[in-house]
């Protein structure tokens, strides 16, 4: 139970991010991450449009605070949830200089993410 409980957050985005890069659900045509999800028309006339990507970076930012709100734990758990996130962190970095579907704005932010959780 406590190495569940020790799971970072922030592997989800990163295991979401590869998923919809690597087309494991089906090829997507042309860049995935700015792909519509939905489309506002504001009061002011202005349509605000929210985009993958975005999407991606708001549910990672949401995972960050319930990241942050377990950080605040003291003991052996804590301490293995800190080594995880650092494992992840790596991971990101990793995957950001090596692999090209990661060489993608989205992708950079999801790492400082996971960079803001490790330092927390």
């Amino acid at each position: 139970m406590p190495v569940i409980v020790s799971l970072p957050l922030t592997i989800a985005p990163l295991l979401v991010y590869n998923i919809i890069a690597f087309g494991l659900f089906g090829e997507l045509p042309g860049d995935p991450w700015i792909a519509p999800v939905f489309t506002v028309e504001l009061v002011s006339g202005a349509r605000f449009t929210l985009v993958v990507g975005d999407l991606m970076i708001l549910a990672a930012l949401v995972l960050l605070f319930f990241e942050i709100l377990k950080a605040t734990r003291v003991g052996v758990v804590s301490l293995a949830d800190h080594i995880l996130s650092t494992l992840v962190l790596i991971a990101y970095v990793v995957e950001f200089l090596s692999v090209p579907q990661a060489a993608h704005s989205v992708f950079f932010i999801l790492s400082a993410i996971a960079l803001i959780d490790v330092v927390a």
